[in-house]
């Protein structure tokens, strides 16, 4: 499959996936945290932190995916290996710290007040799953870094 194509398709996913999220986002998530509420009570005064964390969480993807197009973009005009890609690889190493950190405060929340095991260990096994995720995102800004480094010394040289 050529570059182009892999791009394209991506985009057309990464648009299904911004509606998605927009949509859950606006809908669902208050939708859902009201209608636990109600059948709740007892936890209802969570139902406000509930959704503001998890609208918190949607709007980290939605930087994720709107920098993931910005990064597209530059591929697609062969500026990739450039200071302008780094902005974009900053945005999304943000966004999940970011949600990692709230993250971690929900597990802590969740952790000292569960009666349950199965909860706390879920959200240990996201925890860590968004940990790799971050630290990953970590270690390939660093090789593009090289990469652009290395590519401004062969223009150079060129």
């Amino acid at each position: 499959m050529s570059t182009d194509r892999a791009v394209a398709a991506l985009r057309v996913f990464l648009v299904v996936l911004f509606g998605v999220l927009v949509m859950f986002q606006t809908f669902s998530l208050p939708g859902q945290f009201a209608s636990m509420a109600r059948e709740s009570p007892d936890m209802a005064y969570l139902r406000w932190p509930a959704t503001a964390v998890a609208v918190f969480w949607v709007l980290c993807v939605q930087v994720v995916v709107v920098s993931i197009w910005k990064l597209l973009t530059l591929v697609k005009k062969d500026r990739i290996f450039t200071e302008a890609s780094l902005v974009w690889v900053d945005a999304i190493v943000w966004a999940v710290a970011a949600g990692w950190v709230v993250l971690v405060g929900v597990f802590l929340f969740v952790g000292f007040n569960a009666e349950d095991p199965g909860l706390p260990l879920l959200l240990f096994l996201v925890l860590t799953g968004v940990t790799v995720v971050g630290l990953l995102v970590v270690v390939l800004r660093a090789l593009l870094r090289q990469a652009t480094a290395l590519r401004t010394d062969m223009e150079a040289v060129i």
